[in-house]
């Protein structure tokens, strides 16, 4: 909740120790020792709200710090902080709340935080205040509450002084310069203070701030109000504090306030108000302890909601009715890291739930800091999630949305439509528009799955199998029948070369750098032998090279390679081409076929061979083709420029027509990869998983002489022997399919966790990966896998279910014989 006392001097202050600076609510790294509170003091002033809870996977696990960290402040501190843990109820009115509640169950069991669902009888039990009549369940998180913030904001403060931090506030920041060196001189009024890296955290500011060095953080600020009650009787003669409520359907939370309540409502994207002023014209000079005018007539739909629901609101007289500011960026989540394209340039902005995420995420910035990789892996923070194709527009759009949308339910393969499309489309948005269903990716439009005429053609997204079910299940069979075009554009693509491209890359990448005229499958490691990004690395002309990754990661892995660039003085030229050029996956026993007709160059398996590239024409339009495809299946990847995709695409088809081409989206290509058993980066392996583990050893080569990142530290993890291992299994369902992150269970016990899965067209079964312990992990064990509320069993199988066509047509030349 916003704090009607708000004071300036806590929102925008500056914190320095010996080796840096951070701008607003932070700290900095050698504030004191690890494990206290000088290593991750975090100051933020938002709503008090405090929960366990999070549809996120690891954002759990920045609650669970946070909380446990505010549970120890006074002691540690000698500050109270007015923390008040009486848990938390979810309500859930209709059946589909009840199967979002099950989806969260299965995505929880294996983290630390509690969580149950509960039946209406113990909710009245907690809650007595409430009409029961429409109440199916409730969610309960025991811990969760509400905290003062201000009381927090001096009992963080208090601690990183006890630890060694020297706080100056006011201080304001009037320019940002850096050195050549990567270090930054920081201009306030009461001099210029050196750092070895800035810690941008200055809330309402962030932008402003980031226009200092020509950055445009999308974030903007949005208003949000709150009630406050008089006194009422049945909640002064309760005995216990009654666990803080949050109404899904109402869009409301509601707590204890002393003897009364307070209430809090999320209006739709209709009636919600921006405060756009602020991101044309610059927050207001002195801003602090202001608030903006009520406005009841904007949240009276769900004060009447709450009155219906909590009937002594009926009675109550309304003592208070604050209306504050809250920053947003699109997504509403918070970027948090190191900026691309700023040396030594970190952000810790766009706090919507400020509180809940400050303890955890300066504890996980503090880390990354000392430690030089992320604690964990967080890439849905990253603030290279945004690119300049998110304006202004954009993120006032998709601000709007995602206020209106806090409490709508959160399926599986959700879309969200606002602010789209972006200027960010490929040169096939307009043909396929009216074809397909898309998906947002970084900006980017892609076909998800297509339908034909008479089929339902909306967006029904569900916790269950439903409209695009069997249009996908058409496409896989086109796939794997005949010959599929996809749009693969989004892509990351960089272009790396110079006299230490070579030297460079090694130094980057587990795998060997390949051979001019192919292409492999590479992965960054972190020092400590996590998977930081996977791409694929075609080496064009000597020296010369071809970078590929996945749409979300573009300036997540970008970002990575120029610092490692600058860091080691290589000289190479190193430039993102991702919105220069297009690409279109051409896959299935029929490609070949399709596009011989296409060109003179000889694309036969002799002359062109697996992860083969070549420089070609098709209908003389210049092409970068890369004999590969994440299908499994016969295909290439069809680099251009993206202007040439329209006509490439129509002239492919065109040629097609005998061998029955069609389009196929990224659903059918999740299933004919899980099939073969090819894993994803951020799903089966991320910041959390080492190579070994997730079954990628053929990929990693440590006997390489280069030094690359990670080395040592896989040797160690090697010779240390695992404890858990990625496993393919198959699962008999009924109507409902694995996604990621369900709970993997043996024995009566959580054991692990799947991290995708889909259904099998094959063999007509559901299909997951999943972790489990090593002793687990043979091929034929029984598991069970937790789906919306019940287990299902799973039996580890032999992968990959489906052999790719390179393997196939090997034990065909072999006479049958598994020789590879």
């Amino acid at each position: 909740m916003e704090r009607q006392s708000r004071n300036s001097d806590n929102w925008r202050w500056l914190c320095w120790c010996e080796s840096g600076l951070s701008l607003g609510q932070s700290r900095h790294e050698r504030c004191g020792p690890p494990g206290k509170i000088g290593a991750h003091c975090w100051i933020y002033l938002a709503r008090s709200l405090t929960t366990y809870f999070h549809p996120g996977i690891n954002l759990k696990k920045i609650h669970y710090y946070s909380i446990k960290l505010y549970e120890k402040l006074e002691e540690e501190t000698g500050q109270a902080v007015g923390f008040h843990q009486p848990g938390s109820i979810r309500i859930a009115t209709t059946p589909v709340r009840v199967d979002e509640f099950k989806y969260q169950m299965t995505r929880t069991g294996w983290h630390a935080t509690e969580q149950y669902i509960i039946e209406p009888e113990k909710i009245q039990e907690m809650f007595p205040l409430l009409n029961m009549n429409k109440i199916l369940a409730g969610l309960y998180n025991p811990g969760d509450g509400h905290i003062d913030p201000y009381s927090l904001t001096m009992a963080l403060a208090a601690g990183a002084r006890k630890y060694g931090a020297l706080l100056k506030y006011p201080a304001l920041v009037t320019s940002l310069k850096p050195r050549s060196d990567g270090t930054w001189d920081v201009e306030t009024p009461q001099g210029s203070v050196r750092a070895n890296r800035i810690v941008n955290a200055a809330g309402f500011w962030a932008r402003e701030v980031g226009k200092m060095i020509g950055l445009e953080h999308p974030l903007i600020p949005v208003q949000h109000q709150y009630v406050v009650t008089s006194s009422i009787p049945e909640v002064k003669a309760l005995k216990r504090e009654l666990p803080v409520l949050r109404d899904l359907e109402g869009s409301f939370y509601l707590r204890q306030e002393r003897d009364g309540l307070l209430f809090g409502p999320y209006e739709s994207q209709e009636k919600m108000k921006v405060q756009d002023t602020w991101v044309t014209n610059g927050v207001p000079p002195g801003f602090g302890k202001e608030l903006f005018e009520s406005d009841l007539d904007r949240i009276m739909e769900h004060i009447e909601i709450a009155m219906e629901m909590v009937p002594v609101l009926k009675k109550a007289d309304i003592i208070n009715v604050v209306n504050g500011p809250i920053t947003y960026s699109p997504d509403i989540l918070p970027m948090v890291g190191p900026h691309q394209g700023v040396r030594n340039y970190w952000v810790a902005v766009g706090f919507g739930y400020g509180i809940i995420h400050a303890g955890g995420v300066g504890k996980y910035l503090s880390d990354w800091i000392l430690h030089g990789e992320p604690p964990f892996d967080l890439i849905e923070l990253d603030p290279n999630r945004y690119g300049k194709w998110t304006t202004t527009q954009y993120t006032e759009a998709k601000a709007r949305e995602s206020y209106g949308f806090n409490n709508i339910v959160g399926y599986p393969k959700e879309e969200r439509f606002a602010g789209r499309p972006t200027q960010r489309v490929s040169g096939l948005y307009k043909t396929l528009e009216s074809k397909c269903s898309m998906g947002f990716h970084a900006g980017w439009e892609q076909p998800h799955w297509f339908y034909k005429p008479g089929q339902d053609t909306g967006y029904r997204p569900s916790f269950r199998r439903t409209n695009w079910f069997e249009p996908v299940g058409s496409e896989y069979k086109q796939v794997m029948q005949r010959v599929g075009v996809i749009d693969l554009s989004p892509f990351g693509k960089f272009n790396i070369k110079g006299q230490d491209s070579i030297r460079l890359l090694d130094h980057l990448f587990a795998n060997v750098i390949p051979k001019v005229g192919f292409t492999n499958i590479s992965h960054m490691l972190t020092p400590k032998g996590r998977v930081y990004a996977e791409l694929t690395v075609s080496h064009q002309s000597p020296g010369e090279f071809l970078l590929v990754t996945g749409s979300g990661s573009e300036l997540h892995d970008l970002r990575w390679i120029e610092e490692e660039a600058v860091r080691g003085r290589y000289d190479v030229e190193i430039k993102n081409v991702t919105d220069e050029f297009g690409v279109l996956g051409v896959a299935g026993p029929h490609a070949r076929k399709v596009l011989q007709k296409l060109t003179s160059e000889d694309l036969s398996d002799d002359a062109f061979k697996f992860l083969q590239t070549k420089s070609l024409k098709f209908s003389n339009i210049p092409v970068t083709a890369i004999r590969i495809s994440y299908t499994g299946e016969l295909g290439w990847e069809l680099y251009h420029r993206r202007e040439d995709s329209a006509a490439l695409y129509d002239v492919i088809m065109n040629a097609g027509q005998e061998e029955g081409i069609d389009n196929f989206g990224t659903y059918a290509m999740n299933a004919l990869r899980l099939e073969k058993a090819f894993r994803a980066w951020g799903s089966e392996m991320n910041c959390d998983t080492n190579p070994l583990e997730a079954g990628l050893e053929y990929f990693v080569k440590l006997n390489k002489p280069a030094d690359f990142i990670g080395k040592e530290a896989l040797k160690q993890i090697r010779a240390k022997g695992l404890t858990r291992r990625l496993v393919c299994l198959t699962l008999a369902t009924d109507d409902v399919d694995p996604e990621g992150n369900e709970s993997v269970w043996w024995n009566g016990k959580v054991v692990g966790n799947t991290t995708s899965g889909s259904y099998s067209y094959s063999i007509q079964k559901s299909l997951a990966f999943a972790y489990v312990p090593i002793e687990l992990s043979q091929v034929g064990q029984q598991v069970e896998v937790e789906l919306l509320g019940r287990n299902y069993p799973a039996t580890i199988i032999q992968e990959p279910l489906v052999l790719t066509e390179q393997t196939r047509n090997q034990l065909q030349k072999n006479g049958g014989k598994d020789k590879m």
